[in-house]
């Protein structure tokens, strides 16, 4: 039976992982690529309204997008309420989320979640908004940024249907319909 030498058992090593990291960049570039040249729709700034479902999935690779969007709720006598998604900006440009607002309750700001001095976790408003970079995602998500509705003008029940107008400052106003999900 042969006997392979200790460089040669590292060799084979060191080839095997110059190949892997050679299959992840080259799928790193494949997907960054199928980003960059998507279908271009002609539309900008202030001409690009129009309604989302957080379920829908741009195919198209164009634009911002919405996804796994849901609010809640504690309780159905809460005075407040909070929104939560996922926005994918397959553009070449960042854009920045920069208000909100819904039928659902009198006030909707743009808030973060932050530790104090004495490590106790705190919301604060975010007045600059939140970024969006390009070819890229920004979530938002229970225990950091978020959408705080704040004075609900109605209780928010599993199954109920939050309609959103989020501003962006590049792509204007995107209104999407997100729903109530009490379990998350």
């Amino acid at each position: 039976m042969a006997r392979i030498s200790k460089t040669g058992i590292i060799g084979i090593i060191l080839a095997s992982l110059v190949v892997i990291a050679s299959l992840i960049f080259l799928g790193c570039v494949l997907k960054h690529h199928s980003y960059g040249h998507g279908h271009h729709d002609g539309m900008h700034g202030d001409e690009h309204h129009s309604m989302m479902h957080s379920s829908e999935m741009d195919e198209a690779g164009k634009g911002l997008v919405v996804e796994n969007g849901y609010a809640r709720a504690n309780g159905a006598s809460a005075k407040a309420g909070a929104a939560f998604m996922v926005i994918k900006n397959h553009t070449d440009d960042a854009d920045r989320l920069i208000a909100a607002s819904t039928s659902s309750a009198r006030k909707a700001e743009l808030h973060t979640h932050i530790m104090d001095a004495n490590g106790v976790m705190m919301m604060r408003e975010v007045e600059a908004g939140f970024e969006v970079p390009a070819h890229s995602a920004t979530t938002l998500a229970r225990g950091g940024n978020h959408i705080m509705m704040m004075g609900l003008t109605q209780a928010m029940n599993q199954g109920d249907v939050v309609t959103l107008s989020l501003t962006f400052e590049n792509a204007g106003e995107v209104t999407v319909e997100i729903p109530v999900d009490l379990k998350r």
